[in-house]
């Protein structure tokens, strides 16, 4: 088995229209590649898909949702050792989203230095070297979030020759991320060269979340305090992101997750899954979803136990609209699933709320769904988040505000849903949108990191007050969001491993640590050559 950080991805030829199409080619090789526009869009497709299968396939929700206890699913050997706090570097999904990391790391790299090293116009270089920045900085920025010390690697080629290297710290590969998305922001196009790339306010977007998350980052995780400056940054790429970009906020949250609406204009960074394609460039979300195959119309529909927690139910306000439309209630109807049949009402006599999110229907109620494909794009930012990436930023080190901006933002997403406006907005108040507004797109775990750099043992609390040993039955309301315990049946247990600091860290694949024991060893700090650009803001 090869070490991943050394696996080299076949690159697929895109046509050069203004949307991402994928096709293969054998073609491809060192004398006749990197010397045109075309070129350059080929190797840069495939980083909107097929790189980042693995992390998508499963764990994207997994560990987003299912440890952070949004998402309950007792039977599924994918999502279960997330939520119960007991993977370890053997765990399927965990090695399959390192694997998929460190290709999109290493596809970067490889377009990165092909196109660097050819003779096409500077200014063009430029735009799609930052294209590949932009997707190795966000693998980073997951590989330092979930695992801390990793391995920075700019050239496949020297891992080739020596696997057998230093991690470097945590803070330094968070650095190298920023650094990836500031060059990013400075040299993509305002505008997308085709339909569903990134521009650089994507990356003025993507840096506002990065920028949060190095803030609290310290050697005092209980400070309570976060980096002034970096919260300033936030804002100021928060800022230009959405007043400058050319992105707004879809009028129906549940039009987000249609198919028709990909790329739609809130979508900053969606990953882009081919319809009908062949595996590794679908979406099988819908398939580990799907509540049956009436949904579905074929037999790919395993989602009878993946469930809403009793945790997140109980979050959601009175007539809250997102919470239809991320998971089912019995009574529930979609219009747009079953179509021939005059839409889908959830009539199961179920106990549960299955997911919603990511569940579409079949191939006739729309050509692009095939089995275990649903072509629904995955969003790795939208607007919405950016929103409350401002409203974070500008609450800092505060307990409230009362900042106009920071308001109209986060009661924008509020209005959307069908709630009333807040008047003022506090770090518990923000805390909750973020987990109701982004449920089940695979972001609230990462929220938990982020605030554990500087309110460590808050978190910690959080986590262990979720009492994930006990299985709770409930019975819930549609009509009022309200979820109640119910009496009649008896509360189950489950053996979950220990809350502590130990848990805000993956272990590494076992397999990876084999082969390279260094990643056992302490990090050596990273030797950064590349000036920082001063110029953004």
């Amino acid at each position: 088995m090869k070490h991943v950080l050394v696996t080299l991805l076949v690159i697929f030829l895109f046509g050069c229209s203004n949307e991402l199409d994928i096709s293969t080619s054998d073609q491809i090789s060192k004398e006749n590649f990197f010397q045109s526009e075309q070129d350059f869009l080929a190797a840069t497709g495939p980083l909107y898909n097929r790189v980042w299968f693995s992390f998508n396939d499963k764990f994207y929700f997994g560990l987003g949702d299912g440890r952070s206890n949004n998402l309950y699913a007792p039977f599924s050997d994918y999502i279960f050792p997330f939520s119960d706090l007991t993977e370890t570097g053997l765990t399927g999904p965990l090695v399959e989203a390192w694997g998929s990391l460190y290709i999109v790391v290493q596809q970067s790299n490889r377009a990165i230095l092909g196109i660097e090293g050819s003779e096409v116009d500077e200014e063009v270089k430029r735009e799609f070297i930052a294209e590949a920045r932009f997707m190795r900085g966000t693998a980073y920025w997951y590989l330092a979030s979930l695992w801390g010390n990793v391995i920075i690697s700019t050239d496949p080629s020297e891992l080739v020759q020596n696997p057998i290297v230093n991690t470097s710290p945590r803070s330094d590969v968070y650095e190298f991320a920023i650094r990836d998305l500031e060059y990013a922001a400075k040299y993509l196009p305002e505008q997308a060269r085709q339909t569903g790339r990134v521009t650089k306010y994507s990356a003025y977007g993507m840096l506002s979340r990065f920028y949060l998350s190095y803030a609290g980052l310290s050697d005092n995780p209980n400070s309570g305090q976060r980096d002034q400056a970096l919260l300033d940054q936030a804002l100021k790429a928060a800022t230009l992101a959405i007043e400058e970009g050319p992105y707004s906020l879809m009028t129906d949250y549940a039009d987000l997750f249609k198919v028709e609406n990909n790329n739609n204009e809130e979508s900053m960074f969606a990953l882009q899954w081919v319809p009908n394609g062949e595996y590794g460039v679908g979406n099988a979300h819908q398939a580990f979803f799907a509540l049956n195959s009436e949904i579905t119309g074929d037999d790919a529909a395993y989602g009878f136990f993946t469930r809403a927690s009793y945790d997140i139910l109980k979050v959601y306000e009175t007539n809250d609209l997102r919470r239809k439309s991320t998971w089912m209630a019995d009574g529930d109807y979609y219009p747009e699933i079953n179509k021939e049949n005059g839409g889908y009402i959830v009539d199961h006599e179920n106990t549960y709320l299955n997911v919603k999110k990511g569940v579409v229907g079949s191939t006739k109620d729309n050509s692009a769904i095939s089995r275990q494909n649903s072509a629904l794009n995955t969003y790795m930012l939208r607007l919405g988040e950016v929103y409350l990436n401002y409203a974070e930023a500008v609450l800092g080190n505060n307990e409230s505000t009362t900042d106009a901006n920071a308001l109209l933002y986060v009661n924008s997403l509020r209005s959307r849903a069908g709630l009333n406006d807040l008047s003022i907005l506090t770090v518990d108040e923000l805390f909750k949108e973020r987990r109701i507004e982004l449920c089940m797109e695979g972001q609230f775990w990462y929220d938990l990191v982020r605030r554990s750099y500087y309110e460590q043992q808050e978190v910690l609390n959080f986590i262990d007050n979720q009492d994930r040993g006990t299985i709770i039955p409930f019975t819930y309301d549609a009509e009022t969001n309200e979820v109640t315990i119910d009496e009649t049946r008896d509360v189950a247990t489950q053996a979950v491993g220990a809350v502590n600091e130990g848990i805000l860290l993956l272990p590494y694949p076992e397999s990876e640590v084999v082969q390279n024991p260094l990643l056992a060893e302490p990090p050596v700090p990273y030797d950064f050559t590349e000036e920082r650009i001063t110029d953004l803001f």
